[in-house]
């Protein structure tokens, strides 16, 4: 692996779903930080250096459209890949409009999960990420 551990941020309002998601990537070497919501996320992001965001669409006080907005807004140009169980087309349609590197449908496959992120990671920052 490259010198710089990437930093993947997990925003789930599930929380078995992001310790579970966090601890996997944990275990294949990245430095993981968990957000209930947007708005933790956003606190997240603020703290330190973000690499990847996994974002679920469906939160309380702050949505994971509205986040990625607010990131765009912000002018903080953190790759994400946006999660949900109801996907539709102005979920996609906004989606497309904010630039997110890809749309995931849950439940999750970890193993289709882990590929967009090594892809994301090779194409935003050329990194080769194993595991």
């Amino acid at each position: 692996m490259q010198s710089i551990t990437p930093k993947l941020l997990v925003t789930d309002d599930d929380a078995a779903l992001r310790q579970t998601l966090a601890e996997a990537f944990a275990h294949r070497g990245f430095d993981v930080v968990v957000a209930a919501d947007g708005h933790e996320a956003l606190e997240r992001v603020n703290d330190s250096r973000i690499h990847l965001a996994l974002v679920d669409v469906h939160m309380p006080r702050l949505s994971g459209l509205q986040l990625i907005s607010r990131l765009r807004a912000d002018n903080l140009a953190v790759p994400c890949i946006l999660m949900s169980a109801a996907l539709d087309d102005a979920i996609r349609t906004e989606a497309e409009r904010m630039q997110v590197f890809r749309l995931m449908h849950k439940p999750l496959r970890f193993a289709e999960l882990a590929q967009a992120v090594r892809q994301v990671l090779a194409e935003h920052y050329g990194w080769a990420i194993q595991g």
